[in-house]
């Protein structure tokens, strides 16, 4: 049984927000654009975002610290004679649907108690429920621009049929979308379609939260006398102004210029200062210093 605590570094009563700080640090760490060619770091990367994927989710954690990686195959219909294994109170499993398309890699297996109490006991003399077809997982790569502002993509399944795909605002490398009734036939109708999104890395920006992060090189000569420059953003050209004695490792904000939320607001671009010192003095210049440093600069 997968231990998916152990897997991303957390305890069992950690919260949501160190259990996504932890993965973030896995992702970034075993990402496989990152890890060309590295299966090893590759699997650590599917293992991070499989166990992200269930604890990061109330209701699949709480199905997982009940059942474990196993799923609910792993009760034993023997081990309790007041009840079906362990669950009295069920009739015939029925309206008790766990969803566990995220196990296992991320390969849309589920597990139907009903289907499993009927498999034991049979329903309605003995009929058993038709079952649904299996679900269908595939994986989306997008930009990392497309991921902070959502996009529509079009997915071939099977090589025939073709599907669009609504991809929100703000979404995380290694979520799963799912799509009711796009997965293979069945006796008791389709499965789903589980479109799994990875997100490309981009070498400017990186997300935290609602905020874009980025790190911007300025000159000596901007950071003490302030300046106004032209800064390429995710939206488009903005003008940005440098106080004058900007520090290095210091914070610019500029509002409502990061992820947009599902509320219509949107958070901020954080922009962290990183001053390059020339490597060569000209005389003149050396000499401005000098007398800069008598007046105790």
């Amino acid at each position: 049984m997968k231990d998916y605590y152990k897997i991303l570094g957390v305890g069992k009563g950690a919260s949501k927000d160190e259990i996504k700080k932890a993965f973030r640090k896995l992702a970034h760490e075993h990402h496989p654009d990152k890890n060309k060619g590295n299966e090893g770091t590759s699997q650590k990367f599917k293992e991070a975002s499989e166990a992200y994927s269930v604890l990061s989710d109330e209701n699949k954690r709480k199905q997982y610290d009940m059942f474990g990686s196993g799923g609910a195959q792993g009760f034993n219909p023997g081990q309790n004679q007041g009840g079906y294994g362990g669950f009295q109170g069920f009739t015939n499993g029925q309206g008790f649907n766990f969803d566990f398309s995220n196990f296992a890699g991320g390969q849309g297996i589920e597990f139907d108690l009903g289907d499993i109490f009927e498999g034991f006991f049979g329903q309605g003399g003995g009929s058993r429920r038709a079952r649904r077809g299996a679900n269908i997982t595939v994986d989306l790569k997008i930009s990392f621009k497309e991921s902070i502002f959502g996009v529509e993509k079009e997915i071939s399944i099977g090589g025939q049929d073709r599907l669009k795909v609504s991809i929100p605002a703000g979404i995380e490398s290694g979520q799963g979308l799912r799509v009711s009734g796009k997965g293979e036939k069945g006796e008791g109708g389709p499965g789903d379609l589980i479109a799994r999104i990875w997100v490309e890395e981009h070498p400017k920006f990186r997300k935290e939260g609602f905020n874009l992060i980025m790190e911007l090189e300025i000159k000596l000569t901007m950071a003490l006398l302030g300046a106004t420059i032209e800064l390429e953003t995710l939206d488009g050209k903005i003008e940005l102004k440098i106080p004058q004695g900007t520090t290095h490792g210091e914070i610019l904000r500029v509002k409502r210029k990061g992820v947009p939320s599902s509320h219509g607001s949107r958070g901020d671009l954080l922009i962290i200062t990183k001053i390059t010192m020339p490597k060569k003095l000209s005389k003149e210049a050396q000499k401005i210093l000098e007398d800069l440093k008598k007046e105790g600069f």
